[in-house]
């Protein structure tokens, strides 16, 4: 057997240095969720909640403070004049008989005021004055927050909101693979959150996926989105030109700045633009034309392979890539022993072990697990595989590469 092939970050590399099929990848890019901390209150921390909460804040920094104090003013004044009148037409003219009279017309303003403070006829004509005063500002008061809540459905259904969500992943851009991969996503074991920010009219992506309208190279666009909470970015370009390429690289930058622990996968359009990419930092990079052609190629000098790798990388029915956590108890122990165990115990093929930044496919006999070892497999669900978690990609191999065997 040759020596481990260090992982690259950015790509994966198969036998010869060709670009493979990335599939794992993108699932680790789905499975990727760190745990999250518990809170005194859970409904305080659901996307809803949030959301609202964004929308509140919105609107609170829009509002004129001076208006709100003008009216309070303005309420105050009205409701001393009626206490004076009281206290004029029925009460000694004393500071205790007017404060009772304000405190009165105050209650009867909120609609708790008691009839019988007074009797004579003005008295009753300020008490009905000052009901239907209340009334009017009841009326204002139920209008604002219907205007609040139409408000923040529009935004809604315009895309103008804030995700709201955790550990979710952030589609930036659309094309016809970011529309396949949405339907991949929903198809997926782990149910991860997803929301799409694109510059489109409406939600491209349909029902259950949430939608923010915007340029994902702006910070407020890409905080709507809730980057920062984000376990994945998937960056992809609205065409096939170079233009749209370095475009991608824009919005990586963004989100690296605005967000450096997201894990940030583009795809690239021209080949000759990975160095670009490469040095925007991004994590993952996918070029299709070339997994195209590469699987062409095989798939004419080996027939069928084309519709095994499909099934693979696929969801649905069949088989799919995953890349898994081992369990405490297969340290220590063979990879033969760890591969007739991942068999019998949850129908799942070994197809890679990755140690220290090393992928090791098809290792010698001898190869011993050790602590921190991920492994990717191959099987029809995760069943009761732990998938591997976003921080566990910081001290482990981030892709899996070939390593030649003996």
């Amino acid at each position: 057997m040759g020596s481990p092939r260090t992982l690259a970050r950015p790509a994966r590399t198969g036998h010869g240095g060709h670009p493979r099929l990335a599939g794992d990848d993108l699932r680790v890019a789905r499975l990727a969720a760190m745990p999250n901390l518990p809170v005194p209150f859970p409904i305080l921390a659901t996307p809803l909640v949030r959301r609202v909460a964004w929308h509140i804040r919105q609107i609170g920094g829009q509002l004129d403070r001076r208006f709100f104090l003008s009216l309070a003013e303005g309420i105050v004044a009205i409701v001393v004049v009626a206490a004076i009148l009281i206290t004029l037409f029925e009460k000694p003219w004393t500071f205790e008989s007017f404060f009772d009279s304000f405190n009165w017309g105050i209650a009867t303003v909120l609609g708790q005021g008691e009839s019988s403070f007074v009797t004579s006829p003005a008295g009753r004509v300020m008490s009905w004055l000052l009901i239907l005063f209340g009334v009017g500002m009841l009326g204002m008061i139920t209008g604002a927050l219907v205007a609040m809540v139409i408000d923040f459905l529009l935004k809604e259904g315009q895309g103008l909101g804030a995700a709201g969500h955790k550990e979710h992943i952030v589609v930036c851009g659309w094309n016809s693979t970011a529309r396949d991969l949405i339907a991949e996503l929903r198809g997926d074991d782990y149910q991860q959150k997803i929301v799409v920010l694109a510059i489109a009219d409406k939600n491209p992506a349909g029902a259950g996926v949430y939608f923010v309208r915007g340029d994902a190279t702006d910070t407020d666009d890409l905080a709507r989105a809730g980057i920062a909470d984000a376990s994945a970015a998937l960056v992809f370009p609205a065409d096939g030109s170079d233009e749209s390429d370095m475009h991608s690289i824009l919005i990586i930058m963004a989100i690296k700045s605005a967000a450096p622990r997201v894990r940030v996968v583009a795809e690239v359009n021209n080949p000759r633009n990975e160095p670009h990419f490469r040095r925007a930092d991004v994590d993952e990079l996918l070029v299709t034309s070339q997994i195209a052609s590469h699987l062409l190629a095989r798939s004419a000098l080996y027939p069928g392979l084309s519709a095994i790798v499909t099934d693979i990388v696929s969801g649905g029915e069949g088989s799919e890539l995953y890349r898994i956590t081992l369990p405490d108890e297969f340290i220590g122990q063979s990879i033969d022993t760890v591969a007739s165990r991942l068999r019998s115990e949850h129908r799942a093929t070994l197809l890679s072990v990755n140690r220290g930044g090393r992928a090791f496919v098809n290792p010698p006999t001898d190869f011993v697990l050790q602590l921190g070892d991920d492994a990717v497999v191959v099987a029809e669900s995760l069943g009761t595989l732990a998938p591997l978690k976003l921080h566990d990609l910081n001290t482990v191999p981030q892709s899996a590469s070939v390593v030649p065997s003996a």
